[in-house]
């Protein structure tokens, strides 16, 4: 088995150019990643017109397998949707009315901010009003700002990565988060890790895998933590999974013939470490239960990556919905 691997820097002409030279130069026979709905959103065309099986992980987007589907891409560990129905309806249990986003300006961001605004009117609350945020912004002050103005109960972060971790840092620094209750639409372990306890704590989020969620997750974490000296996102034990779930669609198919082994995809029950009841469904998504969580107090915690305290399993139709 060859590995290669890109850096597509967020971007996505060079996610699609990639992804044709890795399929024309290389014949690779599967593409992991994408990282970012725009960039997952080349490459899953490139999928298409190379007939190269992607297994698109950490992109949220939920067109991926709605408008934008094709008979070549499956989205692996989560999307929008599932995000959306898990941490904004417990929002709204908690008395969390009205909103206003923070929204990262690309496909991501507007679908996950679509998703959630879904399921606030349908839940009886309102959206009082979004701002629209470039992608690796280093000053939050003059967003915040607005969503201060604005009168919202919920902060809703429609954001990843150091764009969420930042923007919540200074949610804190402005004093905002005493004011309006942070919503944390995608939010990994690594990310909490990064902001500390102190300011995470009663975050709620929602998650595909946590590392203490059982025994067979517990194992693997602690492989993982011995290789590499932290516990794995859910994406990183997303990737391990879908690595074995493609490699065992070969053993079924007897090939890696790229329609032969979608059709043992399509197939297969996925039961291993991230997930007992995984299926892919026929417009491509990985359907699975996921998970409400709530990030512990410091005093919670009983060591350094006991984070999360499990509020709801949500089924996978809960979750995704009908197809």
């Amino acid at each position: 088995i060859d590995i290669k691997t890109y850096d597509h820097q967020n971007k996505p002409d060079l996610g699609g150019q990639k992804f044709r030279e890795f399929a024309d130069r290389d014949g690779v026979t599967l593409v992991l990643g994408g990282s970012n709905t725009g960039v997952s959103l080349a490459m899953a065309a490139a999928a298409k017109e190379k007939k190269v099986p992607f297994i698109a992980i950490g992109a949220a987007g939920a067109s991926l397998t709605g408008k934008d589907c094709n008979a070549y891409t499956i989205h692996y560990a989560y999307d929008t949707t599932s995000l959306g129905n898990g941490t904004a309806t417990t929002m709204l249990k908690e008395g969390g009315k009205s909103w206003f986003f923070l929204t990262a300006d690309y496909a991501f961001g507007t679908q996950l901010q679509q998703s959630a605004e879904r399921v606030v009117t349908a839940g009886g609350g309102k959206v009082v009003g979004a701002v629209r945020v470039p992608l690796a912004t280093s000053d939050f002050s003059s967003y915040l700002l607005q969503a201060q103005n604005s009168g919202a109960q919920v902060l809703g972060l429609a954001n990843a990565g150091g764009d969420f971790i930042n923007s919540l840092k200074a949610a804190h620094e402005f004093g905002i988060a005493q004011t309006m209750k942070p919503s944390a639409l995608l939010g990994f372990l690594s990310d909490i890790k990064a902001l500390g306890l102190e300011t995470a704590q009663g975050l709620y989020l929602t998650t595909s895998w946590y590392w203490d969620l059982n025994d067979k997750t517990r194992a693997f974490g602690k492989r993982f933590l011995e290789k590499t000296g932290v516990e794995p996102t859910e994406n990183q034990a997303a990737y391990y999974s879908a690595t074995l779930t493609y490699l065992n669609a070969v053993k079924a198919a007897g090939t890696a013939d790229s329609d032969k082994v979608m059709e043992a995809l399509h197939k297969a029950k996925i039961d291993d470490m991230f997930t007992a009841d995984g299926f892919v469904r026929e417009d491509g998504l990985m359907q699975h239960s996921m998970y409400i969580m709530q990030v512990k107090t410091p005093a919670e915690s009983k060591g350094d990556w006991d984070f999360y305290k499990l509020v709801q399993t949500m089924s996978g139709e809960q979750a995704y919905g009908k197809l």
